[in-house]
């Protein structure tokens, strides 16, 4: 059984890894712009159009965290972006600010996905999510 400090610590995590995404993704909105966001994108050999649909991911998977609907799916939905930012810095060295940007931040992310998948949602939630990968 999960104590009200557990259950508010999930509920911290969660509610701060959605204003991440949030925050994320209105910089490529934003400050990169998505159609910038798709040439890079292709600079990587990826397909520009994902740029748009790495976007929506991140934003409404950002809400829905916030919000704790379905946060641990939602959590396991972000990892594969996370585990291609982490793959993408990987050439530029450990730390964040290194030119470019290091891959210890990305790969701090996707270990908090996987957090936010393995403990409770926490409190404040609209809809509850049940693990189905464990058991």
């Amino acid at each position: 059984m999960h104590t009200q400090s557990q259950l508010l610590g999930n509920s911290l995590l969660r509610i701060s890894f959605g204003i991440m995404w949030i925050a994320h993704a209105l910089l490529k909105l934003f400050v990169f712009t998505l159609p910038g966001t798709a040439q890079y994108f292709a600079s990587l050999g990826l397909p520009a159009n994902l740029a748009y649909l790495v976007f929506t991911i991140e934003l409404f998977g950002g809400i829905a965290l916030v919000l704790g609907i379905y946060a641990r799916q939602i959590a396991l939905l972000l990892l594969p972006i996370m585990a291609v930012a982490t793959w993408v810095h990987l050439p530029n060295g450990w730390v964040h600010t290194s030119a470019g940007g290091g891959w210890e931040y990305p790969l701090f992310l996707c270990l908090v996905s996987i957090v936010i998948y393995l403990q409770a949602d926490g409190v404040l939630t609209l809809k509850r999510s049940h693990h189905f990968l464990l058991h």
